[in-house]
C-alpha cells in the first residue's frame, strides 16, 4: 500500500516517535522512506553582511539534524534518502511529497486545545493540500 514515505522533520522532539512509526511502517510495507527537512531561510537579514554565511549556518544545522534521522532509520533496516529543501514548510512538504510520488507524508503534530493550534498551521496547511494522505503523530 505505502511503497514511499515521506517523513517531514524539523528537528522537533516528537521526530522519535515519528521515527518508530515511519520505521515500522517501512519493514511492514518494504516501503522506502524520504526523510525532508525543510527549513526557513532567515529573509529580514538579506541586507547584511554576512548574510550568505548566515544561510550556510542554517543550512549545517539542517544537514546535520537531517543526518542523524537518516542514520537512526538506516541502523533500524530501513531503506531512506534525504532531502534538505529552504522554504516555508508546508509548502516545502507538500512540493516534495509531489516531486517524489510518495504514498504517505508522516509529520508531528503540536499540543494545544483548538484544531489549529492542536495541528499547527503547517499541519492544517499539509493536510489540505497534500497528494496523498498524512499520518500526524502527537
Amino acid at each position: 500500500m505505502f511503497k514511499r514515505i515521506l517523513l517531514a522533520t524539523d528537528g522537533s522532539p516528537v521526530i522519535e516517535r515519528m521515527i518508530l512509526y515511519a520505521a515500522h511502517l517501512a519493514r511492514k510495507e518494504e516501503a522506502e522512506i524520504i526523510v525532508l527537512h525543510a527549513y526557513e531561510l532567515p529573509e529580514r537579514y538579506t541586507t547584511y553582511t554576512g548574510y550568505e554565511a548566515l544561510c550556510e549556518q542554517y543550512r549545517a544545522v539542517a544537514q546535520s539534524l537531517l543526518d542523524e534521522v537518516i542514520q537512526q532509520l538506516r541502523e533500524d533496516g530501513v531503506t531512506v534518502e534525504g532531502e534538505l529543501r529552504a522554504g516555508a514548510a508546508a509548502d516545502t512538504i507538500i512540493a516534495a511529497a509531489r516531486d517524489n510520488h510518495v504514498d504517505l507524508i508522516v509529520m508531528g503534530t503540536r499540543g494545544s486545545s483548538n484544531l489549529q493550534d492542536i495541528l499547527g498551521s503547517v499541519s492544517v496547511q499539509v493536510l489540505q493540500h497534500a497528494p496523498c494522505p498524512v499520518l500526524e503523530i502527537p
